[in-house]
């Protein structure tokens, strides 16, 4: 008696999840000057002069602002140099 030939149906799906995004955010604090941390912004995030200043105001006047959101290593940097630039710089995972 032969045996039967089985084809098996193999279906295969490969679920890729993307990294998980991270923001950069600053805090306000009682010692830098606005215009430096509109400089400090303009130098660090590399944007203009406007959105460096809406983002100082964010800060000010909401205590805390995300300045940039992407992917972990871009964001650590940032952060790293938002802290050489005394400024108070912290990550947290985008929901």
């Amino acid at each position: 008696m032969a045996k039967p030939k089985l084809k098996p149906e193999i279906k295969t799906e490969t679920l890729v999840s993307a990294a998980p995004k991270w923001n950069v955010v600053v805090l306000n604090d009682p010692i830098n000057y606005t215009g430096y941390v509109v400089v400090a912004f303009m130098s660090v995030l590399r944007i203009n002069a406007t959105e460096a200043k809406k983002l100082m105001q964010a800060v000010h006047v909401d205590g805390r602002a995300t300045v940039w959101t992407g992917d972990r290593e871009r964001a650590e940097m940032l952060a790293l140099e938002l802290q050489q630039w005394h400024l108070n710089a912290l990550l947290e995972k985008d929901a």
